[in-house]
C-alpha cells in the first residue's frame, strides 16, 4: 500500500500518530504536523511522533504538538516508542534520544513500561520563567487559584494544588495560564488534588494540545511538586482522566514513570491530500 505508514498509539488516552522514519527519512513542517493531528480532516492525535535514526541511542524521538510546535519531552509518547522498540529488538531495555537528552526505558510487569525521565529542573532559569521567582511558590493567580509550583521535566510545568480538581474550570483558564508572560516558552498547567496515602488526582492542560486524558511529564511534575511541598513522599500514584501512572522520584534525583501503552490501529495516509484538506 502506498502512502505514509503510521501506528496510532496511546498512553492512558493521551494519543499519538507514530511514524517510523528510520528507513525513509521525512522532514515534516508545522503545517503537515497540524494536518495529521487534526481530528476532523486528519488522523487525529494529541502529538505526532517521528522515530528517527540516532548516533547516541537506539532511536531519536521527535515530538510535535497538535498545533504544529516541536517540543522536547512527552512521557506517554516515550513509553509508546519504547514499547515499539522493545518489541522490534526483542530486548528488555532501550535508549531513546530526544532534543532534551537520552531517556532509558525498560519493560515492567504486566506489559507496563518504565521510563527514567531524568532529574527535574527546579531553578527558575531552567523552567524557564521570564523573571526570578521561587519555583516552589510562584506569584501567579487565576480564577481563585494561587501559589503554584514550577517544574521542568524537559518541558515547563506549573502545578496548582487544590481541594477539588474536578471543580476547576480548566478549559476556561488553561489557555490564559499556558500563555502567561511568566512562561516565555508557554507552560503545561496541572491541577492536583491530594487523595491521601501518596496519591494525587491530576488534570492537565497541555500547551499546544489543550486538555488531554493523561500527561506523563505532567504526572512527574506533579509528583515532584508534591514531594517538594512535603504533601506526599517521593513515590506517588497519580490518577489522571485516562488512568494511573506510578512516579518514583528516587534519591539519586531521577524520576521514574511507570504505566501502560496501547496500540489502537495501523494504517497509511496521503500526506499531500491531508495538507490540502486542512488548508481548504
Amino acid at each position: 500500500m502506498t502512502g505514509v505508514a503510521f501506528t496510532k498509539m496511546h498512553g492512558l488516552g493521551n494519543d499519538f500518530v507514530v511514524i517510523d522514519c528510520r528507513a525513509v527519512p521525512r522532514a515534516l513542517t508545522a503545517v503537515s504536523a497540524r494536518a495529521i493531528a487534526d481530528r476532523h480532516t486528519g488522523v487525529g492525535c494529541d502529538q505526532l511522533i517521528l522515530i528517527e535514526p540516532s548516533g547516541a541511542a537506539d532511536a531519536f524521538m521527535r515530538i510535535y504538538n497538535a498545533d504544529g510546535g516541536e517540543v522536547g519531552a512527552c512521557g506517554n509518547a516515550t513509553r509508546c516508542v519504547a514499547s515499539l522498540l522493545l518489541t522490534q529488538g526483542g530486548t528488555r531495555s532501550v535508549a531513546i534520544e530526544t532534543i532534551e537528552g537520552v531517556l532509558r526505558a525498560s519493560a515492567a510487569t504486566g506489559g507496563d513500561i518504565t521510563v527514567d525521565m531524568g532529574a527535574p529542573r527546579l531553578d527558575w532559569r531552567d523552567i524557564p520563567l521570564s523573571e526570578e521567582q521561587d519555583t516552589l511558590h510562584l506569584t501567579l493567580f487565576a480564577d481563585g487559584l494561587s501559589d503554584p509550583v514550577a517544574v521542568s521535566m524537559g518541558n515547563p510545568h506549573c502545578v496548582f494544588f487544590v481541594e477539588d480538581a474536578e471543580g476547576v474550570a480548566l478549559s476556561e483558564i488553561g489557555p490564559g495560564l499556558e500563555t502567561n508572560p511568566l512562561f516565555p516558552e508557554r507552560a503545561n498547567i496541572g491541577i492536583a488534588q491530594l487523595l491521601g496515602n501518596d496519591a494525587l488526582r491530576l488534570r492537565v492542560w497541555e500547551r499546544g494540545a489543550g486538555i488531554t486524558m493523561a500527561c506523563g511529564t505532567g504526572a512527574c511534575a506533579a509528583a515532584v511538586a508534591a514531594a517538594r511541598r512535603e504533601i506526599t513522599g517521593r513515590a506517588v500514584e497519580v490518577r489522571l482522566d485516562g488512568g494511573t501512572l506510578y512516579i518514583d522520584w528516587r534519591q539519586d534525583g531521577h524520576v521514574l514513570m511507570t504505566g501502560p501503552v496501547a496500540t489502537s490501529f495501523t494504517g497509511h495516509f496521503d500526506l499531500e491530500a491531508l495538507c490540502a484538506g486542512a488548508s481548504s
